[in-house]
C-alpha cells in the first residue's frame, strides 16, 4: 500500500494517484520477474466516473481490490484516509509490462513444429493477455502451434497445442504429492494423457486413481 497527498476531484485525476498506481505495478512486476530480466512498466489511468463528488482529502492510500491483476487492464482502489469524509472508489488502469520474449521471425501458420530460427527475442508486452509469453532458452522449440503467428507477434503459452504425453494402456510413472513429501509409484493409464488434462490410472492393486498429466508418461496426483 501506499500513501500520498491529494485534493479529491471530479475533473481528471491527480498525478500523485497515477505515480502511486505506477509504483504498486512496478513493485509486483519487478517480484514476479525476480530480477531475471530488465522490465518496462507503463501504467495509463482511466478517468473516474464524473457523476462523483469526491470530499476534499489530505492523504489517499491505494490499494488492489480483490479479484484484480496488477497487470493488463484492471483497476485500483482509491480511499480517503486523512479527511472531512472517508470515501473509497476504484480506477480504471491499463498496465502494460514490457520485457524480452519470444517472436515470430517470420509467418507461422497453424501446426508449424517450431524450430529456433522461427523465433526471436523482441520487447513485448507480458501484460497484454492472461497467457504468458515464452521468454526462456529454447521455449518452444520442438512444440507445434495451435494457432497462426504474423511475423512479430509474441509467442504464448495458448499459441502452443497441447502436448500427447501417453496413451491409453501405456505404464506410466504415478507421483503422489503432498506437504513437504511424495510418493512414487506406477499404474497402467485407462485414458490417453494431454498435457494439463485430468487421466485416470489402475495401480497394480486394482485401485484407480486421478491425477494430472504433467510428463512423459508421468502423472501427478495431489494428496
Amino acid at each position: 500500500m501506499f500513501g500520498g497527498g491529494a485534493a479529491a476531484s471530479t475533473q481528471g485525476l491527480d498525478p500523485a494517484w497515477v505515480a502511486q498506481a505506477q509504483a504498486l505495478a512496478t513493485q509486483a512486476a519487478q517480484t514476479a520477474f525476480g530480477g531475471r530480466t530488465s522490465v518496462r512498466v507503463e501504467v495509463s489511468a482511466g478517468r473516474l466516473d464524473p457523476r462523483l463528488r469526491l470530499a476534499p482529502c489530505a492523504r489517499t492510500d491505494i490499494f488492489l481490490p480483490p479479484g484484480h491483476r496488477t497487470w493488463g487492464r484492471t483497476r485500483i482502489g482509491l480511499r480517503c484516509v486523512d479527511g472531512p469524509t472517508r470515501w473509497r472508489v476504484t480506477l480504471p488502469l491499463t498496465v502494460r509490462v514490457w520485457a524480452p520474449a519470444w517472436v515470430a521471425a517470420q509467418p507461422l501458420p497453424t501446426g508449424t513444429v517450431l524450430e529456433a530460427h522461427h523465433l526471436r527475442l523482441a520487447e513485448v508486452d507480458w501484460a497484454a493477455e492472461a497467457a504468458p509469453v515464452l521468454w526462456e532458452p529454447g521455449a518452444g522449440v520442438g512444440r507445434s502451434l495451435a494457432v497462426p503467428r504474423a511475423a512479430g507477434e509474441p509467442l504464448r503459452a495458448s499459441d502452443l497445442q497441447a502436448q500427447r504425453w501417453f496413451e491409453a494402456g501405456e505404464t506410466v510413472k504415478l507421483k503422489a504429492v503432498g506437504a513437504g513429501f511424495a510418493v512414487i509409484g506406477s499404474g497402467v493409464a485407462l485414458s490417453a494423457g494431454v498435457e494439463g488434462t485430468s487421466v485416470r490410472v489402475r495401480t497394480p492393486g486394482g485401485r484407480t486413481v486421478t491425477g494430472r498429466a504433467t510428463g512423459d508418461r508421468v502423472v501427478e496426483v495431489l494428496l
